[in-house]
């Protein structure tokens, strides 16, 4: 049975609106385990479905799709995001 994961994702530390906040990306759990290629010495699996990333606009959204394809899952929620507000003169104090 595929374990999916749903991750809250955050906003990245150079940007400075809130254009696309609030998505969600829902990704699967690895099931085997890596090992490394006789010929290469890479690492890999027969586990394709890491490579599936599937994202929404909500949580809802994300956590009726994992109940409508009967995958169990868990919530990553980002943390909260904590803003410093300061003056540029502040820089030189």
């Amino acid at each position: 049975m595929s374990v999916a994961r749903i991750i809250e994702l955050d906003r990245k530390t150079t940007q400075s609106g809130k254009a696309k906040n609030g998505r969600w990306m829902l990704e699967f759990e690895r099931q085997e385990a890596l090992k490394p290629d006789p010929l290469t010495g890479w690492n890999g699996s027969g586990d394709t479905n890491t490579q599936v990333r599937l994202y929404f606009g909500s949580k809802e959204e994300a956590v009726a799709y994992a109940d409508r394809k009967g995958l169990a899952y868990h919530l990553v929620v980002a943390p909260p995001v904590r803003l410093k507000i300061q003056a540029y003169a502040d820089n030189f104090r």
